[in-house]
């Protein structure tokens, strides 16, 4: 019979380090995620050990091995180290319990491997193999019995587990998206109870578990989870918000399942792997909605401007996120932008509308391509087919105008120093509002030319003396 730890293959890192820990009579075993994964079938570019030997003494069993470390979690007795080009994090068995006020954790080292397991947030991640010595594979909790049954337990109970770090609940749901596992029902159960204490977790390690939620295999689960808990109404409120009774086409009796199939359609797009930036957008696109619902003669249902509340809404909540200055931009200018191919679909472009399009969405066409096309989840056929073939009307004219104009980089015909030299001026207020004025007339009419240019300009100038 094949013992487990067969099934976790030693990188050359993880021997050397085995080796080394040995020799100074010390234990040394592969730990959490990096053995879980292994037994997936799944690659770990990192890894994660755990040991008897106290911080400063891993730092010099360390310290020939390795290319670089670092200590900045050593007072959490844990220490970082390069060694033949993994990142390796070497932890002393620990006992610690959290504060239960600032999540931080009280460090007390455990003294054997097993009291370090039982501190862990989920059975799966509760496996061991001994690299020094005979490899030997722990499993205290059951572990390995719930990542072949693909169910998520604590090792102690969870409301236990929980109290001591909240941030765990919203790592179950990040693991439901990832791994496509479930969650038992009696972790499902403390995690709709105390879903509140995730208050308790800073902005940014939110953050960090939503989008690696987002960048899974499966965040819709992940997604349904954390609303179906409360999780979500403590992090991301305006994802239950979306629940409502209809959309203004009066298709989608729930917005909020008509998001997250725009979420999956959007991931079905994708051609270069995830991409962080149109799965947040996709989330976000309607949640103006809630806030500017009408209701019209007939019983109809509208959510006008929902695109302009919703791009500040989505900003503002990246925002308390502590997301990227690029991330938020991006993510509320692709919700601005999403409805703007109805009025395509309506009235014919002229030239200037295909322009303005191309350039407000910037680099950012290519995903506002893909977000338009996923937010239609209608399943009248004729209509989804109009709408499809619509959007590829407007994608071969956004074509054709590029073949004949520098589209990505559109700017007027004169620059600032040419603006100057024609109309004798010197750097201020009207350089800028000349150029804007050559802009607007590059947008309208496509290239002048620079005779032309410097027609209009002397015309505008003239008029404005």
């Amino acid at each position: 019979m094949t013992s487990p730890a067969e099934l976790v293959p030693l990188p050359d890192a993880a021997l050397a380090l085995g080796k080394a820990f040995s020799q100074a009579g010390r234990e040394l075993h592969l730990v959490g995620g990096p053995v879980r994964d292994a037994l997936m079938g799944r690659g770990c570019e990192d890894l994660d050990f755990t040991t008897d030997a106290r911080p400063e003494q891993v730092l010099e069993i360390v310290a020939p091995l390795a290319s670089a470390t670092w200590t900045t979690g050593i007072e959490f007795g844990t220490v970082g180290a390069r060694v033949h080009g993994l990142m390796c994090e070497i932890t002393t068995f620990r006992a610690d319990r959290y504060d239960r006020v600032s999540r931080n954790p009280i460090v007390a080292y455990g003294d054997s491997l097993e009291d370090d397991l039982r501190r862990r947030d989920f059975t799966m991640n509760a496996m061991a193999v001994s690299v020094t010595g005979d490899k030997t594979f722990s499993d205290p909790f059951g572990g390995l019995a719930d990542l072949a049954r693909g169910v998520l337990r604590t090792p102690g109970t969870p409301t236990e587990s929980f109290a001591d770090d909240p941030l765990r609940m919203l790592r179950a749901a990040r693991f439901v998206s990832t791994l496509g596992v479930t969650v038992a029902p009696e972790v499902l159960a403390a995690m709709t109870a105390m879903a509140d204490q995730l208050g308790r977790i800073t902005a940014e390690r939110i953050q960090a578990e939503l989008n690696k939620l987002l960048l899974g295999a499966a965040p819709r689960n992940g997604l349904e989870v954390m609303v179906d808990t409360g999780l979500a109404d403590a992090v991301l409120p305006e994802l239950p918000a979306l629940r409502m009774a209809a959309d203004e086409h009066g298709e989608h009796k729930d917005v909020y399942a008509h998001t997250l199939q725009v979420l999956d359609q959007a991931i079905d797009l994708e051609t270069d792997g995830p991409d962080l930036v149109l799965r947040w957008a996709a989330l976000l696109h309607d949640i103006g909605k809630p806030a500017t619902r009408a209701f019209a003669p007939g019983g109809r249902v509208t959510f006008h401007h929902h695109e302009v509340v919703g791009a500040r809404m989505a900003r503002k909540r990246l925002k308390a996120l502590r997301a990227s200055n690029d991330l938020i931009d991006d993510v509320s200018q692709l919700v601005f932008l999403h409805l703007r191919f109805y009025g395509y679909r309506s009235s014919e472009w002229t030239d200037s509308a295909v322009r303005r399009y191309v350039v407000d969405a910037g680099p950012l066409l290519p995903r506002l391509h893909k977000l338009v096309r996923s937010d239609c989840t209608t399943r009248n056929k004729r209509k989804a087919a109009a709408l499809s073939a619509a959007y590829d009307a407007l994608e071969e004219r956004i074509a054709a105008l590029k073949e004949q104009e520098e589209l990505d980089s559109i700017r007027p015909d004169l620059d600032g120093n040419q603006i100057m030299e024609v109309l004798g001026i010197p750097p201020g207020r009207l350089v800028g509002q000349a150029y804007k004025h050559l802009l607007a007339l590059r947008m309208e009419h496509g290239p002048l030319g620079h005779d032309r240019a410097v027609e209009e300009l002397r015309a505008w100038y003239g008029a404005k003396a």
